[in-house]
């Protein structure tokens, strides 16, 4: 078994900057390591939570890395305690919200916003887990 000591996804897009802004804006992340010629890579201090943002196209990259991440069939998903006030914050801080909010036969209410690089953020209050 290999023991891991973190874990967090790595997204590969254009506008490093535009991202760093938009999630440091609209949810609290913080840039660790951003150089805007190859590498960002955000922490939320209120939780911990990672995200890292690649530029495509680096001669140092393998070619799998070289296009964009794509924005079909991959959600990254932020619970919250309240899905509506967060509905609410969304519309106030006017995000691209493309789901609106909605409950979910499963005890889940959720929306979704698109950042800038057209990842699809799924923000889910699940009532059957303690918060």
């Amino acid at each position: 078994m290999i023991a891991i000591n973190s874990a967090f996804p790595l997204y590969v897009v254009e506008d490093l900057e535009a991202q760093k802004r938009f999630y440091a804006e609209a949810f609290g992340f913080e840039a660790v390591f951003y150089d805007d010629t190859f590498y960002l890579h955000l922490i939320n201090p209120a939780n911990g939570i990672q995200l890292g943002f690649v530029k495509p196209n680096l001669p140092n990259q393998p070619e799998f890395l070289h296009p964009p991440a794509t924005t079909q069939g991959a959600v990254i998903t932020f619970e919250v305690a309240n899905a509506a006030a967060a509905f609410e914050q969304a519309q106030t801080d006017a995000l691209n919200v493309v789901f609106e909010l909605k409950k979910e036969s499963w005890n889940q209410t959720h929306f979704m916003v698109q950042d800038p690089a057209g990842l699809i953020i799924d923000i889910v209050e699940d009532a059957n887990q303690p918060m």
